[in-house]
């Protein structure tokens, strides 16, 4: 818009002299570096979304990714974490072990599948959420996309989950359990979740979780900004 006025009261001078014309100019210029600039930010943000997702699906989506990793293991849904020591005391301990296996390996085949619909899921950042983001925490970028597509990603997500948990059979692991679960004292008052919903939700934490350690990489170490647009975004 300020262009535009610019150039309007350009052509709307009966005799523009060339001091006039450079007088325009100069006010001209800073204005279109800071859009270019903000274009910058807003592009590199998304650049460092999308390698931090490349590398989030290649670390989850392999052997132990999930299982292996400590910090987005997926566990026993916690109601029936509370009757765990019961559960095993009835013999069924070797069921929750295969069951907490295959929830895992069910998410990590299920992560690679995951990148287009993450990718295609990047919000167009405004410019004020850019520089915001740019000037936040370390994991600022993740947390924004986070807020913005958790909903969205969790409905497109659940039917590529649904798939896998019925190849590792966690679905039938999971009756068998609950079965037993119902017959212990007081689990009437802790029903437990929608398998579907539980594994859905925490893959996508888990996948959340690597992708903000990744955004963190990318801004504290420079052997991590693998493109010219992040080495010069983030430097």
């Amino acid at each position: 818009m300020q262009i535009i006025l610019i150039i309007i009261l350009l052509l709307a001078s009966p005799s523009p002299s060339f001091a006039q014309f450079d007088k325009l100019l100069n006010k001209l210029k800073p204005i279109t570096q800071t859009k270019l600039s903000d274009t910058n930010i807003a592009a590199g943000l998304k650049e460092a979304l999308k390698v931090g997702i490349n590398n989030a699906v290649k670390f989850t989506g392999k052997k132990d990714g999930y299982f292996g990793n400590e910090a987005i293991k997926i566990p026993i849904p916690p109601q029936l974490q509370k009757f765990e020591k019961g559960l095993r005391a009835v013999g069924v301990g070797p069921k929750l072990d295969e069951f907490v296996l295959s929830m895992n390996r069910a998410a990590e085949a299920s992560a690679p599948l995951a990148e287009d619909i993450f990718i295609n899921s990047i919000l167009d950042m405004s410019i004020d959420d850019a520089q915001k983001i740019l000037k936040g925490g370390d994991t600022s970028a993740t947390d924004h996309f986070k807020a913005k597509t958790t909903q969205k990603l969790q409905e497109v997500f659940k039917p590529v989950i649904n798939k896998k948990l019925a190849e590792f059979n966690v679905t039938k692991k999971y009756s068998d359990i609950l079965n037993k679960y119902k017959t212990l004292p007081l689990s009437s008052k802790f029903p437990a979740p929608d398998i579907s919903e539980y594994v859905t939700s925490k893959g996508l934490d888990g996948l959340f979780y690597v992708l903000g350690q990744e955004e963190k990489k990318i801004r504290t170490d420079p052997a991590a900004r693998v493109t010219d647009m992040l080495k010069q975004v983030f430097k």
